[in-house]
């Protein structure tokens, strides 16, 4: 999405800067593209981790028959799932670490499907769900050996935290299968995230699908429900617009077809996964620049906003590094920095920009994801952004995530930051 300048400006003046701007209209135009690409027998899961705005995921979750789930990682986030609308027993729960606390809290809040990264993972799912008299489903996640991922984010064939390793799964099935409890429902694949392209996606779904099929006959396992992941891509704070997959329904169908034959009346129910698709166009950055220098014949534009607002998980190697492009004509190469006392403190290093001047405002399109919860937002103290939900030119909400240290034993200051 490309923001208006003048009502970006409009925005600056009336709720501050650096403040986001999240347009609903463009987060069901997202929903609809992508659910239009995909069969219509599928269900689709919007990851969460990647914005918890919980306007966003009310309106992701549209209709029983036209929305989205939600998939998540923590009792925050069936919080704020709940919040927006989400049935429990509709929702995901996925990581390699879950405590034996926040199991107890989702299996009695409702949620009944897991996905299992190791074997002690099920044993801890299925103690919880003991201890409340139910059943959970469990989504075995596989670490296939092999993988045809080309992305800069592979997510398998490789040791790693996530998911069983597909070369020790008949070792560890009876293992599985045993534990009280759970019940293997079917697998749940992630291989690749933001795919180079739709042949690549294509590709890369077609091996994940292959692959369950051939663990289903091999260890005779029950597949009632398969989730083979994302990989939807959209510009990361650069202009462009979302990725388009005008094959992919019909290709999908084709490979299912061949594989999972009952796939069509729900044998196994199929569903695919997005975070940054989903929200990523729908968001702008507006931040002011509030100096200007040179140093050593290079220079530096600083604003409001830095990794405490956006692109903090960057240096993570969760995304690429940050490397923001405003909407506004180049004149000049500049660093973009943000105001924090650290030197990784920058938002693109020798980019394009404009001719700026103190307490200009400056957008950076396509930045609805992986903002405000995954930055850095309580280094040095500094206040959150305002996030702010607009449908078109009209103001739906203006929020603001605060922090507030609370006292468990002894006394100290309300201080809120």
């Amino acid at each position: 999405m490309s923001l208006d300048q003048d009502f970006a400006e409009q925005l600056a003046k009336s709720y501050g800067t650096p403040l986001f701007v999240y347009d609903l209209d463009e987060v069901e135009a997202a929903r609809d593209e992508l659910l239009g690409a995909l069969p219509e027998e599928f269900e689709l899961f919007f990851a969460v981790k990647a914005n918890s705005h919980p306007e966003l995921i009310r309106t992701l979750r549209g209709t029983p028959e036209h929305g989205c789930r939600t998939e998540i990682s923590s009792t925050g986030e069936l919080a704020v799932s709940i919040a927006a609308g989400h049935d429990p027993g509709d929702i995901l729960y996925t990581g390699p670490g879950k405590t034996h606390g926040e199991l107890d809290v989702a299996i009695g809040a409702g949620v009944r499907m897991f996905s299992v990264e190791s074997l002690s993972d099920l044993r801890h799912i299925g103690a919880a769900a003991q201890r409340q008299g139910v059943v959970a489903q469990a989504l075995l996640r596989i670490n296939h050996v092999a993988a045809s991922a080309t992305t800069s984010i592979r997510m398998t064939g490789t040791p790693s935290q996530f998911g069983i390793d597909s070369e020790t799964l008949a070792d560890v099935l009876p293992e599985l299968r045993a534990v009280a409890g759970t019940e293997l429902a079917g697998f749940h694949f992630f291989p690749l995230s933001n795919a180079r392209d739709e042949e690549s996606l294509i590709g890369e779904f077609r091996n994940t699908i292959e692959v369950a099929a051939q663990l289903a006959e091999e260890h005779d396992l029950p597949v009632r429900f398969l989730d083979i992941g994302g990989g939807f891509s959209v510009p990361y704070a650069v202009p462009g617009p979302r990725a388009s997959y005008p094959k992919l329904r019909a290709e999908l169908a084709a490979i299912l077809d061949l594989h999972f034959p009952g796939w069509r009346t729900g044998a196994p129910t199929v569903a695919c996964e997005s975070g940054r698709y989903l929200i990523g166009a729908s968001g702008t950055l507006i931040t002011q620049v509030t100096n200007i220098k040179q140093s050593r014949g290079r220079n530096f534009v600083i604003a409001d906003a830095g990794i405490n607002t956006f692109g903090g998980m960057s240096g993570l190697g969760r995304l690429l590094p940050v490397a923001v492009q405003t909407d506004l004509e180049p004149a000049q190469k500049a660093s973009l920095v943000g105001p924090l006392c650290t030197p990784g403190d920058v938002l693109g290093r020798e980019i394009a920009l404009p001719d700026l001047s103190e307490g200009d405002i400056v957008t950076i399109p396509n930045a609805g994801a992986y903002g405000p919860t995954a930055s850095l937002l309580m280094f040095l103290g500094r206040p959150a952004p305002a996030e702010i939900v607009v449908r078109g030119t009209e103001v739906v909400s203006v929020s603001r995530i605060e922090h507030e240290r609370t006292w468990t034993v002894g006394t100290g200051p309300s201080v809120r930051m």
